[in-house]
């Protein structure tokens, strides 16, 4: 089984990546080139000692009487090695080539002149070996040596370790700093409301970062007076086509009765209609302009489902939860409408349900039980003129723009729209916001 190293998919992991293992490379080689430049001093200055202090110390042993030696071999010792007034240990001919064999050499460079040196190595976990002469009475002094090198100190670990962990806390600054930019980029874009009034982003902070929040803000205000232009020519199309059509259903109520003075007369309603439906969309871009207030939402929605009922039409409320929100009510009055008068075209009856409280999020579902939509167009019925309907009948298929009113209202007062088909028919639409109590 084979593992597959992966490049991390977030950028704040591929920063953190290569910065923490660029500078642990870095830390390692700077380590080892320490390490090695240490060894080396630490071995030459070790040798050099040794063999400095192996010829004086077997000269004061081969001047001084016998029964004195033994006590000056505890003044001679040293960590490395000592001396030993006997014969040395058994052991195997020395012929590694290692530290043993350069601090034997070392020994045969300051005593060979003068005394025969006898080199034996002996086995074990670490390098040890002894070396034998005799001093002019012919007493044997053997030289136990343990040669070893210590570059390090016992504090540099723990030195190393807070390098480590400064390095750790660098990184996560560096990256952080880096990424933060961004983020509050992202979750500006992500923000990005054409409806509601532009929040700039601040502009200070490295020339890059505030060069790209100056580009942002640009493009934020002029999407917003794209907007802006795009709905006001709508509004003023749909107002001025108000008064020709005015118009011509006075010179049609003119005509002799027939049937093409009804077919005009029906034309002209329908294109009556499609005018006013355009006026309330480019209206509708304005309703985050509404003042908002606290109001009783029970209140609320049951005043908006008396006023159908005491029109005869099947709308009835189920749910209550006291809340008290602050919100814009005739826009939230007018997507209300807009989805139960949906309910009633499709279905004939509607169902008004509220959830949740003001502190965790009110949701208010307008239900029916009428044909529903297809699945994969949910989507797309917000959109402006969207018809479900392929007919050009505007009494079946409507003008396309009563979900898509509702859907703008919906992010003026800052909530969210959801469609979904009910079990056993029919369709739920959802109006998710929050309030304070």
């Amino acid at each position: 089984m084979k593992l597959a190293l992966q490049w991390p998919r977030t950028l704040a992991s591929r920063l953190w990546l290569v910065f923490l293992v660029g500078l642990i490379l870095a830390q390692a080689l700077t380590f080892a080139a320490q390490y090695y430049e240490r060894y080396e001093s630490t071995k030459t200055a070790m040798l050099g000692n040794f063999e400095h202090d192996t010829a004086t110390s077997i000269a004061i042993l081969d001047r001084l009487p016998a029964d004195e030696r033994l006590a000056w071999t505890k003044r001679l010792q040293r960590r490395n090695y000592d001396y030993l007034l006997r014969e040395h240990d058994p052991g195997i001919p020395l012929t590694s080539n290692d530290l043993a064999a350069t601090a034997a050499q070392s020994l045969q460079v300051a005593l060979g002149s003068n005394y025969d040196l006898t080199f034996v190595e002996i086995p074990g976990p670490r390098q040890h070996f002894q070396a034998q002469v005799r001093l002019a009475d012919g007493s044997p002094v053997t030289i136990d040596v343990r040669p070893s090198v210590r570059p390090l100190s016992p504090w540099l670990p723990f030195v190393l370790v807070g390098q480590l962990l400064l390095m750790i806390g660098c990184t996560w600054l560096a990256v952080r700093i880096a990424i933060r930019p961004l983020s509050r980029l992202a979750e500006a874009v992500e923000n990005l409301d054409p409806n509601a009034h532009p929040v700039p982003l601040d502009e200070t902070g490295p020339r890059e970062v505030a060069n790209a929040a100056r580009a942002f803000n640009s493009m934020q205000a002029r999407i917003a007076a794209y907007l802006k232009e795009r709905m006001q020519l709508l509004a003023a199309i749909s107002h001025d086509l108000q008064t020709p059509i005015t118009r011509m259903k006075l010179r049609a109520e003119f005509m002799d009765d027939s049937v093409e003075k009804d077919k005009l007369g029906n034309d002209l309603n329908e294109i009556e209609h499609l005018v006013r439906e355009g006026v309330a969309y480019a209206r509708s871009v304005h309703g985050a302009t509404e003042t908002s207030c606290r109001i009783s939402l029970d209140s609320f929605l049951d005043s908006l489902v008396c006023d159908y009922q005491d029109t005869g039409r099947e709308v009835s409320l189920r749910g209550q939860n006291g809340a008290i929100i602050e919100t814009r009510p005739h826009a939230l009055r007018r997507i209300l409408v807009s989805l139960v008068d949906n309910a009633l075209k499709y279905a004939g009856t509607a169902e008004v349900e509220i959830s949740g409280n003001a502190s965790t999020g009110v949701s208010i579902s307008v239900l029916d039980r009428g044909p529903g939509i297809p699945e994969e167009i949910l989507a797309e019925v917000v959109k402006p003129f969207y018809r479900v309907e392929s007919s050009r009948n505007r009494s079946s298929g409507g003008t396309g723009l009563g979900l898509a009113i509702a859907q703008q209202l919906t992010v003026a007062i800052g909530g969210a729209l959801s469609l979904r088909n009910r079990d056993g028919g029919g369709l739920c639409v959802t109006l998710d916001f929050g309030g304070d109590q």
